[in-house]
């Protein structure tokens, strides 16, 4: 498919697309006689992958090391997998950060929900 179809496909401007490539985040990209971009199936879910790990607060810098990782072949996979682990921990401590604003905003909320309900009562 070309650049178009994909980045309809994949939900992933063009422009992004294309940078994406330059710094190494989309390797071996097919293309064809005329030059242009040629994505496949393989490339839908890698940039899937992407974006859910871009999703999850992995910044570009360390998905681009993950890429290069893995365009060495499976000898990495160990390197891999210690990546992803360390992102998991720092996503759990994010998610338990999050999860603490969130109850305190909730307390807040309960908080004004009786000062108005005594307010109406008066």
């Amino acid at each position: 498919m070309n650049i178009k179809q994909f980045s309809e496909l994949v939900d992933v401007s063009a422009y992004t697309l294309r940078y994406y490539e330059k710094i190494g985040l989309l390797k071996n990209i097919i293309r064809n006689s005329s030059g242009h971009r040629y994505f496949t199936q393989k490339d839908v879910e890698w940039i899937k992958f992407v974006k859910r790990l871009k999703d999850t607060g992995m910044s570009l810098e360390t998905i681009g090391d993950y890429a290069d990782l893995r365009h060495q072949g499976q000898s990495t996979s160990g390197l891999r997998m210690r990546l992803l682990e360390e992102h998991t921990e720092l996503l759990k401590d994010k998610i338990d950060i999050e999860t603490l604003h969130l109850n305190k905003l909730k307390e807040k909320i309960e908080y004004y929900k009786k000062v108005i309900e005594s307010e109406t009562i008066t």
